[in-house]
């Protein structure tokens, strides 16, 4: 499923109009196409006599509005609307409500908003459908004393309880960037039509979509096939079982552990003794052959226990941290056995100012097997430490995999965390370009942006995940997947998406709190199986 801009959306809709869906039946498509989902709802709500009240706005999400009102009307439900500013009498999905009988008010004619109080102490379902993706001014005026009279009644305690429906969006959000006005009024569910849109996968718009659910307005694949010909656009998409299940790694029944490649896992230091070996764990559950520790050797008795699987690369380094001495064993390492493999920097590698030297020796390296390495990944602190190199993304083999949350991405791209946090999709879709490495931009909905202009958006937004280690677990499943031949992006993608999904699999169980990382690394292979055998 594609998930649009506001730009993207209206240079669709005009190229299906020129095509021959006009926009007037778009909106009656987008409008019963509500209706219809409201009234399956209404069931699984639980709402046996639904009096349904629809906030219509000037423009055409309120013509979307009046014709799921009209079509609900004619299903013999009670319905009622009221207008922000009256429709033009001409009107044709106003006359239409009229015909139906529908009973009608508007906010300039209803002195201290009396008629609305009435009218929503009554409703059992609100509709919101004051403002759609081509506006995206603070609300204020009449707008914000309806919302706010809105927001009272979804509060009250004396009445009956009632669901709010957005169309396309709660007014108030920016379907861009996810902002969100604080007069918006959160929805128990929102339609949207022909296709998500960036704010609803976008904080803090995400939390007020409720349930997301996409409605057709008529756009068929062949009435705008080569719409994106041009250029103009990216190609973002929503990430889903069937997107993931055709990218997973086959296994032969003959294989051995060559099959499946080998990962080099490059990290740790006094503070964090853990954090290679998650990575490790997680590479082995995804699948790959080998895998391999370089780590300081005050790390070495902890990785062994915490992962006895794996093997090691003999470092002279006596110290906590990996300084200048450890290249050379890690670079002969790489020029015996670089082929097949994948390597990933990061997990718990610290920032001491002999680390810094000892990465910018390695990276010197990965470029000169780049030809046989099946790939890098660099997360944690090998991040900020590049952040600290100019011209950073040079100094790394093509189609290096970065695994940034917020703040390291904020530190690479020098910008706020704000900023990135503001256009988490656009910011990476950019940055992806500009650098000519696949971007995993970790959190809520985590965004994986390729340099050709394409990104997936993954559909979980899980506290859960929120937890020491749960990172190195992903660089971990990222390795794994390269290891065994995944291309840069598929195995992002893949290695992303079971690890959101092995969260999601202990939160169903557990709750959205309290996950340990390496529980969710134990779950990856029931996840893959899953997947793998649900059609």
């Amino acid at each position: 499923m594609e998930i649009l801009s506001v730009a993207e959306m209206r240079a669709l809709e005009r190229t299906a109009d020129a095509r021959g869906l006009s926009y007037a039946q778009m909106m009656q498509n987008a409008g019963q196409g509500a209706a219809q989902i409201i009234r399956q709802r209404l069931e699984a709500w639980g709402i046996q006599r639904p009096r349904i009240l629809v906030l219509v706005g000037p423009g055409n999400n309120g013509g979307d509005g009046l014709v799921c009102a009209t079509a609900l009307a004619h299903a013999g439900l009670t319905v009622q609307c009221y207008l922000l500013k009256p429709r033009p009498e001409d009107d044709p999905v106003y006359l239409a409500a009229r015909a139906a009988g529908l009973f009608m008010a508007d906010a300039q004619n209803d002195m201290r908003l009396r008629v609305l109080h009435q009218m929503l102490s009554h409703a059992n379902v609100i509709v919101d459908a004051l403002l759609g993706t081509g506006v995206s001014r603070p609300i204020e005026g009449d707008l914000r004393a309806i919302l706010r009279e809105v927001s009272r009644r979804r509060r009250a305690t004396d009445l009956p309880p009632c669901k709010l429906v957005a169309l396309d969006g709660v007014t108030g959000m920016n379907y861009d960037t996810g902002e969100l006005d604080p007069a918006a009024v959160p929805a128990d569910l929102t339609i949207a039509f022909h296709a998500p849109k960036r704010g609803h996968y976008c904080f803090p718009a995400a939390q007020a979509c409720g349930e997301l659910i996409v409605a057709s307005i008529g756009i068929q694949p062949d009435t705008v096939a080569g719409w994106r010909t041009d250029g103009a656009f990216p190609e973002v998409q929503l990430a889903d079982e069937a997107l993931v299940r055709e990218r997973l790694p086959t296994r032969q029944r003959d294989a051995h552990k060559g099959t499946f490649g080998r990962v080099l896992v490059v990290g740790g230091c006094r503070e964090y003794l853990g954090a290679p070996a998650l990575a490790a764990r997680a590479a082995y559950r995804t699948g790959a052959g080998l895998v391999a520790l370089a780590v300081p050797e005050l790390v070495r008795p902890s990785a062994v226990v915490a992962c006895p699987e794996a093997i090691f690369v003999p470092l002279p380094d006596a110290d906590a941290y990996l300084g200048p001495t450890s290249h050379p064993p890690i670079a002969q390492w790489l020029a015996s056995e670089a082929r097949d493999s994948a390597v990933l920097i990061g997990p718990g590698l610290g920032q001491a100012p002999a680390t810094s030297a000892f990465l910018d020796a390695l990276l010197t390296s990965l470029r000169a097997e780049a030809d046989r390495l099946r790939g890098l990944v660099c997360d944690a602190d090998a991040l900020n430490l590049l952040a600290q190199l100019p011209e950073w993304w040079l100094r790394l083999p093509a189609q290096t995999v970065l695994t940034p949350h917020p703040g390291e991405m904020a530190r690479l791209a020098q910008r706020s965390t704000a900023d990135v946090q503001g256009d988490r999709i656009g910011c990476a879709l950019r940055c992806a370009e500009e650098w000519g490495h696949v971007v995993v931009l970790k959190g809520a909905h985590t965004v994986i942006a390729a340099p050709d202009r394409r990104a997936i958006v993954l559909p979980f937004a899980n506290p859960a995940l929120a937890t020491a280690g749960s990172g190195d677990v992903l660089a971990g499943c990222v390795a794994g997947l390269m290891a065994q031949g995944l291309a840069p992006f598929d195995a992002a993608l893949c290695g992303a998406y079971l690890h959101g999904a092995a969260g999601e699999r202990w939160r169903t169980a557990h709750g959205d709190a309290g996950l340990l990382a390496g529980e969710l690394a134990s779950s990856i292979p029931d996840v893959i199986h899953a997947l793998k055998n649900r059609q």
